[in-house]
């Protein structure tokens, strides 16, 4: 049901497969469910009722010794979406690097109907979460993980220098931002975590997205143990392509986030003067 000539108007389990699920859910036996899909598939019921699912998409010959050992506890899940999976097929097209609409919302709560004008008129839907079901990046794993405060070497940085660099790669002439986060295994079992980083940028020449991944490093922690994760951004995390179709960097303001996925991510301003 996925492929090159395959779409779908919707996205939940075929056939009878969902009233299965229920039928076993509502035996009382621990059940996880484990999705075979090529696209992101919408389960609110499955997703509200059922303790842990696992998205194997379409993993090859090699699927069952692999999901085996990840059920069985032999190895620690460490994957994350490579999109934004949705509520429900009405909020499709969905992803996390939008550009910004001409009515956000704000610090409006949009976990429930509006109640009035105020939480109406902004960018929202009257009848579901804008939210995704789980945001790009997102992934579970057998610990937890804790991040510290973000920090970076610099709040202001100059437009000029990076673009001489950008245009000149001089390595001389290090006009890099440091980012850096600790992150801490608060579980029982050693994982791995995948620590990301998103750059937004505001008052550019040409609208840029909310956010934007720019990096990412996978780190392996004991139970207990904390890392010190850091970020070199060069130039180009803060360059855009103009009207002109030229790269380069811009003056404005910029927020750097870091975090476990692109909705947790904890951010750090930055001034780019010119």
């Amino acid at each position: 049901m996925t492929g090159e000539a395959g779409s779908r108007a919707h996205l939940e389990l075929p056939g009878r497969q969902e009233e299965l699920l229920e039928k076993v859910a509502a035996t009382g036996t621990p059940v996880v469910l484990v999705l075979f899909s090529g696209r992101p598939l919408t389960l609110p019921w499955a997703f509200e009722h059922v303790p842990a699912v696992l998205e194997a998409w379409f993993p090859g010959v090699q699927a069952g010794p692999a999901l085996s050992r990840i059920l069985y506890g032999e190895v620690v899940p460490s994957g994350r979406l490579v999109v934004s999976w949705p509520r429900t097929v009405g909020q499709l097209p969905l992803y996390y690097n939008a550009l910004s609409t001409g009515r956000p919302s704000g610090k409006v709560d949009l976990s429930h109907p509006p109640k009035d004008g105020m939480e109406k008129y902004v960018s929202r839907y009257i009848d579901e979460e804008n939210s995704p079901q789980f945001p790009f990046g997102y992934g579970l794993s057998y610990t937890t993980f804790e991040y510290t405060a973000v920090e970076a070497s610099a709040t202001k940085i100059s437009a000029k220098s990076l673009n001489e660099n950008l245009r000149k790669r001089n390595a001389d002439q290090k006009q890099d931002v440091l980012v850096a986060v600790k992150v801490t295994n608060r579980g029982q079992v050693a994982a791995e975590e995948t620590v990301q980083l998103y750059v937004s940028l505001r008052g550019t020449s040409v609208a840029e997205p909310v956010k934007s991944l720019k990096a990412f490093q996978r780190v392996s922690l004991s139970p207990g143990d904390t890392k010190k994760v850091i970020f070199q951004l060069e130039p180009e995390a803060f360059a855009l392509w103009g009207g002109g179709n030229d790269l380069g960097v811009e003056s404005g303001k910029a927020t750097i986030w870091v975090g476990p996925n692109s909705a947790q991510a904890e951010g750090v301003e930055l001034e780019i003067a010119d």
